[in-house]
């Protein structure tokens, strides 16, 4: 071949390469929508909607870490088949259109706003569930917030230990969600002095005997066995029944490592949702295939 034909094979090469492309592109991309989102991999789709309600930090290192809680739990319940969101405001009633269970880690959440308290009415009405961990509880109106999860916690009183030995009793082993349980210590905090929703009453799951702390001598709840785990069941006049399960502890972030408290939490939150307790346990995802 001459070398004036040689100079022309790129520009023939690059014609051919051309055509091809154009000949199978519309047969690609004809079921191909531009404007659709794309999939989350690894996301279950068919599974409960969870809203992670956090809180910006509030106490030292290893403590409260609520921003912690949002990276770290919408990573586990992504992979134990829940569809997820969250933020650091109060969900708004668009927010919570579509969600079964809010889940709250933060310092006070019974401080609201009129808005904000009827976004929440309006979820516990239509039968949303709610789980709290630690002082989610604390607020200026406690029995408002134990109409909500069977408790609340009086803000400003000595009602609390500070960090110290938590010992569990574990009162109804025979409860799905308390499945695998035992009687055992954390290093953590707990509350006592707590006002408790009266009619229905909240089912106790676990208790505590308050450790000798000078908080718990100054607010005078040395000695006493308060319940720190337990759900609550209820319908607002009008409504749907709803439930709620509480865990006290979580002063300690790491606890939420703890794996009976991590099994303990998901069947939690299964149930507070209406959904089987074991669903978000044994969830197994999908092998995942190429891209």
């Amino acid at each position: 071949m001459s070398k004036s034909a040689l100079k022309w094979l790129p520009a023939v090469a690059a014609v051919m390469a051309s055509l091809a492309f154009s000949s199978s592109a519309p047969a690609q991309q004809e079921n191909f929508d531009p404007t659709a989102k794309p999939r989350i991999p690894g996301q279950n789709l068919a599974g409960m909607h969870v809203y992670l309600r956090a809180g910006l930090k509030t106490h030292g290192p290893g403590e409260h870490d609520y921003p912690q809680f949002l990276a770290d739990w919408s990573n586990i319940l992504t992979k134990h088949g829940a569809v997820v969101d969250g933020s650091f405001h109060a969900p708004t009633a668009a927010e919570l259109e579509n969600v079964d269970v809010i889940v709250m880690y933060k310092g006070d959440a019974g401080y609201m706003t009129p808005t904000e308290k009827a976004a929440l009415d309006a979820f516990v009405k239509r039968g949303g569930g709610i789980v709290t961990i630690h002082d989610v509880l604390c607020g200026p109106d406690p029995e408002q917030f134990a109409g909500y999860v069977g408790g609340g916690k009086k803000h400003g009183q000595v009602n609390y230990t500070l960090g110290t030995a938590v010992p569990y009793k574990i009162t109804d082993p025979n409860s799905p969600i308390m499945k695998g349980m035992s009687d055992f210590t954390l290093y953590d905090e707990s509350f006592y002095g707590m006002t408790w929703a009266k009619n229905p009453e909240i089912h106790v799951l676990a208790t505590t005997v308050i450790s000798d702390t000078p908080a718990a001598r100054k607010g005078g709840g040395v000695g006493q066995t308060v319940p720190q785990i337990w759900t609550y069941e209820h319908t607002v006049s009008g409504g749907k029944p709803a439930r709620a399960f509480v865990w006290m502890q979580g002063h300690t972030y790491a606890n939420l490592q703890n794996y009976q408290i991590e099994n303990m939490l998901l069947r939690g939150i299964a149930w507070a949702g209406h959904r089987p307790v074991d669903e978000l346990v044994d969830y197994k995802q999908p092998e995942r295939r190429g891209n």
